[in-house]
């Protein structure tokens, strides 16, 4: 570490790399913010400095807000994605611990399996799905989302918490059994709370791939009212030729916001998850 001991070695090695990575990184989102205050008039003109606003102006977000669905797109994103992450993690959290802490016969190849599993494009799994979500009566519906949504959630997510899991020791569990601890005790007082780490990590990928999940609610869904924000930011914010770009931007933004907010609330847990998953 001596070597990075002058400045001029630290500014080469560290910090023109990090400033390169973090503005290739954000300026997507500053982009974003800045279209959706411009006026139309600015977001057409070939004049001007396009890298910032002059005159801003909220009647994007008023068009937005207040013109089309975007509330109802917000909450039913949100219902989905809270649904569909607690059932998830509820299926993962049971699944996991039964792989690696039960030491039954041929559970690697369960364990590989349903990683395996995660790994089938989507692209390829709605084909099937919608069928099934046709004969149950699900389609348009939110329940159409919130039950297939766990098909590429629950694989990663036990994954995760395989690896985590492994991470505690054998030696706790076997104290418990001792004492008359059944296998619900020991997960529900031993195990879950050690694995808080791993639990807000798998949660916040599964809400995250939730809340952004695009194929699956654009083939589901077809009324206003109960799309989500991916789709319906992209479906009816766009009419034929036309972009409406400032309330295109303006909903990005709004629906970027609730995923930055969850990370930056619990980053530490985050990657101490993600390190317990992966460190064996």
């Amino acid at each position: 570490m001596g070597f990075l001991t002058s400045l001029p070695r630290q500014m080469v090695v560290t910090w023109l790399p990090l400033g390169i990575f973090v503005f290739v990184l954000l300026f997507p989102f500053y982009w974003m913010a800045i279209t959706s205050f411009k006026p139309d008039n600015e977001l057409l003109s070939r004049e001007g400095n396009p890298f910032w606003v002059i005159n801003p102006t909220l009647a994007h977000f008023n068009k937005l807000l207040f013109h089309t669905s975007y509330p109802e797109w917000l909450w039913n994103t949100m219902v989905v994605s809270v649904v569909s992450t607690f059932v998830s993690l509820l299926a993962s959290v049971m699944a996991a611990y039964s792989i690696e802490r039960l030491r039954f016969r041929g559970s690697k190849q369960v364990g590989l399996s349903i990683f395996l599993a995660y790994l089938v494009p989507p692209s390829i799994l709605f084909i099937p799905l919608a069928a099934i979500v046709f004969q149950l009566g699900l389609f348009d519906t939110k329940w159409a989302l919130i039950l297939t949504y766990p098909t590429f959630l629950i694989p990663f997510a036990t994954w995760l918490l395989m690896g985590y899991f492994r991470s505690i020791p054998f030696e706790l569990e076997e104290c418990a059994l001792i004492d008359g601890a059944t296998r619900l005790q020991i997960l529900w007082k031993i195990v879950l709370p050690l694995s808080v780490p791993g639990l807000i990590s798998a949660g916040i990928f599964a809400f995250t791939l939730s809340w952004n999940e695009f194929i699956y609610a654009l083939t589901f869904i077809s009324s206003s009212e109960v799309k989500t924000v991916p789709v319906g930011v992209v479906t009816e914010l766009v009419e034929g030729d036309v972009y409406h770009w400032g309330a295109l931007m303006a909903g990005a933004l709004l629906g970027s916001l609730p995923v930055a907010v969850i990370y930056s609330f619990f980053v530490e847990y985050y990657v101490s998850g993600m390190t317990g998953a992966v460190k064996e």
